[in-house]
């Protein structure tokens, strides 16, 4: 019998596929569960309508995604530190400095999504990559300066 589960569920499948399963298991655990409805030809419309809308909507995501890549491509990003002798700076530049100044552009980029292997600790250019959306990332030039007094 097939059936098209409704969520996502254990190694059968994801959520709008059809499966192909045991009679039994289907009317006796799937669908009074709420887990499957039976694939009957109009179930088997709506699904496919639903995984086309559901790829717009991912297409549309990326597109903005790598626009916004592309802008954040082109912020100048300077971040004025406090140095000590030597030009050793106190402390270092973390994930949220980044985050921050990329809010402060106009960005909504969270910490977590600055790709910063451990925090910047000397003066100089860097290139950050920053997560946006699945495999759609930003490079971010960062330069660490010497705060002006």
């Amino acid at each position: 019998m097939e059936v098209v589960l409704m969520k996502d569920y254990g190694n059968l499948g994801k959520a709008m596929d059809v499966v192909a399963v045991k009679d039994g298991y289907a009317r006796n655990f799937l669908i009074p569960s709420q887990i499957a409805v039976p694939a009957t030809e109009g179930n088997k419309k709506v699904v496919a309508q639903v995984k086309e809308t559901a790829e717009h909507k991912e297409e549309k995501k990326i597109k903005e995604a790598r626009q916004l890549a592309k802008k954040i491509e082109q912020v100048p990003c300077t971040i004025p530190v406090k140095v000590g002798e030597e030009d050793k700076i106190y402390g270092s530049v973390s994930a949220q400095e980044i985050s921050d100044f990329l809010k402060k552009e106009g960005f909504d980029v969270e910490k977590r999504n600055v790709d910063l292997d451990e925090p910047i600790k000397s003066l100089g250019v860097y290139s950050i990559k920053i997560n946006l959306y699945k495999d759609v990332y930003a490079k971010l030039k960062v330069w660490v300066v010497k705060e002006e007094k």
